[in-house]
């Protein structure tokens, strides 16, 4: 497919790639397995529609294909929907499980859960979202998160300076909970920009006139849109955007284009999905900062099966508290003093 051809907003590519995914257990206490025998392993993800969490399945299918494990997949029905994690970690622990990977919901509410699977001997690895103390899980696989918001900050920063701009920002953030994941991408997004955040553990105590205000998504189209459209009405002004993810992306960037802003505004986002690569090839997303789930779900179910082997557990990233699955910005848009790959590059390398 050529890039003309990809052109416009992948708003339903980015909905519809979930499809792919077969049904997981939610609240229901259900479970979807993977081919593979021996070591069982749990795979419990924010959700079963976001691209990110199916490539993540996907992932550790791949990697128990290898290891001779068998994978036991499980979501929560929306983001920010503990009680379905909770569940799904009972039922592992009855199962027999290994091991869990659990990209969490809610940072602090899952621990008690996740205590409760490593006094039955199981090995926690959170994906993507560390616990709330980090130590609560034996590991973290994932994106230095708060780099991931730094880069595209920086990016941004360089291309207002350069262009004589005076940014009014709007912030898209996740959800209510402030898990993890979102404050770290959200506080490393206005430090690299340049602004003083105050509580580097907290979302939205910052004073700075150039923050118009902060809105949530649920990490999905429509909750870009709405929160996209609040924000508007607040001050049409607006010319940066941050956005947790692409899917909010995708759907902030609807609004704008309802409103007849999407000329006027550069969008910044994370994730690095095949959609939202797109959306930086086609001038929709300014700068994304990519990551990679297939290589947690496999590093993951990896570790779990070493650990069933041998009671070996994995060792974090030097000088981090987690194992660094790396990141790097990309945008066809470069900046001087921040380093990027093109979209070209990023498609050759995303997900979804």
């Amino acid at each position: 497919m050529t890039g003309r051809a990809r052109r416009g907003v992948r708003l339903a590519a980015l909905v519809s790639v979930s499809l792919l995914a077969s049904a997981t257990g939610c609240g229901d206490g259900g479970g979807d397995g993977a081919a593979g025998g021996g070591t069982l392993v749990g795979l419990v993800t924010k959700t079963d529609t976001n691209p990110f969490f199916v490539k993540m399945k996907e992932g550790a299918q791949q990697a128990a294909g290898g290891t001779g494990a068998t994978v036991q997949s499980f979501a929560g029905k929306q983001d920010g929907d503990n009680q379905s994690q909770v569940d799904a970690v009972e039922n592992l622990i009855g199962a027999g499980a290994k091991g869990i990977l659990i990209t969490p919901n809610d940072s602090k509410a899952i621990v008690p859960s996740v205590d409760k699977a490593r006094q039955a001997g199981l090995l926690v690895i959170a994906l993507d979202t560390q616990l709330e103390p980090a130590d609560a899980a034996d590991a973290t696989f994932a994106t230095d998160n708060h780099r991931a918001g730094l880069l595209i900050g920086q990016w941004a920063k360089a291309r207002f300076e350069a262009e004589g701009k005076q940014a009014k920002i709007a912030l898209l953030d996740l959800n209510p909970n402030q898990v993890s994941v979102d404050v770290q991408r959200d506080q490393g997004f206005l430090e690299g920009f340049g602004v003083d955040v105050g509580d580097k553990g907290r979302i939205g105590d910052e004073s700075d006139p150039r923050i118009v205000g902060h809105d949530v998504t649920d990490g999905a189209p429509e909750g870009g849109r709405t929160a996209m459209e609040n924000l508007l009405q607040k001050d049409p002004g607006i010319n940066l955007v941050y956005t947790i993810n692409e899917p909010a992306a995708a759907g902030a960037y609807e609004a704008l284009k309802a409103a007849g802003k999407e000329k006027d505004v550069t969008i910044v986002s994370v994730d690095g999905g095949c959609p939202g690569v797109e959306n930086v090839e086609a001038g929709v997303i300014g700068a994304t900062s990519q990551q990679y789930p297939l290589k947690m779900a496999q590093l993951g179910v990896e570790a779990i099966a070493k650990f069933a082997q041998d009671g070996t557990k994995p060792q974090n990233t030097a000088g981090k508290d987690f194992v660094d699955t790396g990141v790097t910005l990309i945008t066809d848009q470069p900046a001087a003093g921040v380093e990027s790959k093109d979209s070209a590059w990023g498609l050759e390398n995303c997900w979804g």
